[in-house]
């Protein structure tokens, strides 16, 4: 029973853990170190739009997650040198689950945006998805840059 808790509590961390690790790279999100800075703005049309996928963060929080997790798992079964057996298998285990939950958690849709800038250059750029943010191929964008970030914007 007070493995049961314990387990519980270690997958309830693991997953705030996780949930921590969640960033946004849409168009209209900004770091703390952005906020207050001169962007350059540069304006253009919109050539060409794809879909693509942003891979999701691959630090070592989710897989030590979930190691603990999969390691206090593991040391509930049987006892003696099987306990610890399994508590070493259940680590490793544990950690590539966890390293592969917090890639999948964190993965998010984005668009590749291809601008014809008015200097005449061709550059696409990636960010992700907004559910309100609509770009359409010969729309007029904004893109601002700040510190090698850019974004593009209606």
């Amino acid at each position: 029973m007070r493995n049961t808790k314990l387990f519980t509590a270690s997958l309830v961390a693991l997953t705030l853990t996780l949930g921590g690790c969640v960033s946004n790279l849409s168009g209209d999100s900004y770091s703390r170190d952005e906020a207050r800075k001169v962007q350059t703005v540069r304006l253009g049309t919109i050539e060409m739009l794809r879909p693509v996928k942003i891979e999701g963060t691959k630090t070592p929080i989710g897989a030590g997650a979930g190691a603990v997790v999969g390691g206090v798992g593991g040391s509930a079964i049987g006892g003696g040198r099987g306990s610890v057996v399994a508590a070493v298998i259940g680590a490793v285990a544990g950690g590539l689950l966890g390293s592969m939950t917090e890639e999948g958690l964190t993965r998010t849709q984005g668009v590749e945006i291809t601008v014809r800038e008015d200097d005449g250059t061709l550059r696409a750029y990636v960010q992700q998805v907004q559910e309100n943010e609509i770009f359409r191929v010969g729309e007029r964008v904004r893109i601002m840059t700040v510190d090698g970030t850019s974004r593009v914007a209606h």
